[in-house]
């Protein structure tokens, strides 16, 4: 078994096999296949395009009223609070954590533009 997976035919190509029939790298010689990326595996990743749109909308439309409650909060250092807060209005705490990570970069934007 060399390479990373558990199944002993998932071999990674580390060397080129030699052509043998015993050793580490037995076999017929062959090349590693490298499969097309399928459109699952881009799934959830923002191209330029679509972070640009975002940021102009956000500019544009501001902060909802959670959000604004949640960084009086924030700004209060009731983080924990506020966590708690925003899982109640999402409905996840991992989505929560990542609303109060995006909250806290903002003001801290908002302290280094000096607002």
């Amino acid at each position: 078994m060399a390479g990373g997976s558990s199944h002993p035919h998932h071999k990674v190509d580390t060397v080129s096999r030699s052509g043998l029939v015993w050793g580490v790298d037995r076999g017929h010689k062959t090349e590693r296949r490298v499969p097309v990326q399928r459109p699952s595996r881009r799934k959830g990743n923002q191209s330029q395009r679509k972070a640009v749109i975002n940021s102009v909308v956000r500019e544009v439309t501001g902060f909802a009223p959670y959000e604004r409650r949640a960084m009086e909060l924030i700004r209060n250092s009731k983080d924990k609070r506020a966590r708690k807060f925003i899982k109640r209005r999402i409905g996840t705490l991992r989505r929560a954590k990542g609303k109060m990570e995006f909250l806290t970069n903002v003001i801290a934007e908002q302290r280094r533009a000096g607002h």
